[in-house]
């Protein structure tokens, strides 16, 4: 593995000169400007960062990043397995026990030992441009993630707090159907409630629902929750309330970690979880949930990527295994280098 220094970019930001980590999230309530790695299962790592400065991601150089071809690829759920598990939690439905739940499957290829994954991140930029791009590069720490989530799960400026969530997946606009409006509502309503709970009295409103959203390859029904913080409340409280991202959970969110628990096979890691950045001194930040996302695990050897869909009553388990297929397509063969290709002849990858 080459020895490169840690890093931080989200969008045209860019930190260098790491002065400290932490896993405690009162950390963000301090001074400086921070890179935040949230996993799934909730383990936290926060680099504060000493220079931070404004310049695009570099364009990629030919033969800098040596990705996995999509044939490397495999799930830790196949297609028989997932699709069991759909209809497995539409009898949690069916019994009364949740509404929705998201079911995911984490992907593995072999990795290079050299890979750097901010090449990576070079080339995401170019081949899925996302509004919430960011790459955080802690070697040291077990942390190297790369991510082109399009969904926002929290935005500060100072007391006013935004979550955006996702939910409804289609190729285009015409494939949206009534349950992708139904599950966006349902989890909207689970947002609103987590935000309730730390926000002031009277302050939470749903500026837009079920607003479509066109991304590279594919459309999404994108809401947008608000609400204010007290005085006293700061990241602990913040977090608390309202991780995991309700829009890879399900509603109940309590009931439907219970069951991704029981039907997933592998653990999500950042994917699904909490990636960006806090500006304490300004009283900003702005992080993802970590969807189209990419991390490495150099223990194994390999780099994972996550998928999924949310599944409700009116799911068909084919429907939401081509689903984890479509939001899966164009990020693996961005870093296959063929997304070109693979993406516009509809090749499952």
């Amino acid at each position: 593995m080459l020895d490169l220094p840690p890093l931080a970019r989200f969008g045209g930001l860019v930190a260098t000169g790491l002065l400290d980590v932490t896993s405690d999230p009162a950390a963000l309530d301090s001074a400086g400007f921070w890179a935040v790695a949230a996993d799934f299962e909730g383990s936290l790592v926060c680099a504060r960062f000493a220079d931070v400065r404004t310049e695009p991601v570099p364009a990629p150089v030919p033969g800098q990043w040596q990705g996995p071809t999509p044939g490397d690829w495999t799930s830790s759920l196949d297609h028989a397995a997932y699709t069991a598990g759909v209809r497995r939690i539409r009898a949690h439905i069916a019994a009364g026990e949740v509404y929705q739940a998201n079911l995911c499957r984490v992907l593995s290829a072999p990795l290079a030992p050299d890979a750097d994954i901010d090449a990576l991140t070079a080339l995401l930029a170019r081949g899925n441009p996302a509004p919430y791009a960011g790459t955080i590069r802690l070697p040291r720490h077990g942390v190297e993630i790369a991510t082109a989530s399009p969904e926002l799960f929290l935005r500060r400026t100072g007391p006013v707090i935004e979550s955006g969530p996702i939910k409804g997946t289609g190729r285009t606009e015409a494939d949206l159907l009534d349950k992708d409006h139904a599950e966006n509502v349902m989890i909207v309503d689970l947002v609103r409630n987590d935000l309730g709970r730390v926000c002031a009295t009277g302050t939470v409103t749903v500026p837009d629902l079920c607003v479509v959203e066109k991304h590279p390859g594919l459309v999404h029904l994108v809401s947008t929750v608000r609400g204010e913080l007290p005085a006293d409340t700061g990241w602990p409280e913040l977090l608390a309330a309202a991780f995991p991202p309700g829009s890879v959970t399900g509603a109940p969110k309590t009931s439907a970690l219970t069951i991704i628990e029981a039907l997933e096979t592998a653990p999500r890691g950042p994917y699904c979880g909490g990636i960006g950045w806090v500006d304490a001194d300004r009283a900003t930040a702005q992080l993802a949930v970590g969807i189209r996302t990419f991390w490495t695990d150099r223990a194994e050897g390999v780099l994972r990527f996550g998928t999924g869909a949310g599944i409700t009553w009116g799911s068909d388990p084919e429907r939401e295994w081509q689903e984890t297929e479509l939001k899966a397509a164009r990020l693996l063969a961005v870093a296959s280098g063929q997304y070109g290709d693979a993406y516009e002849s509809g090749r499952t990858l």
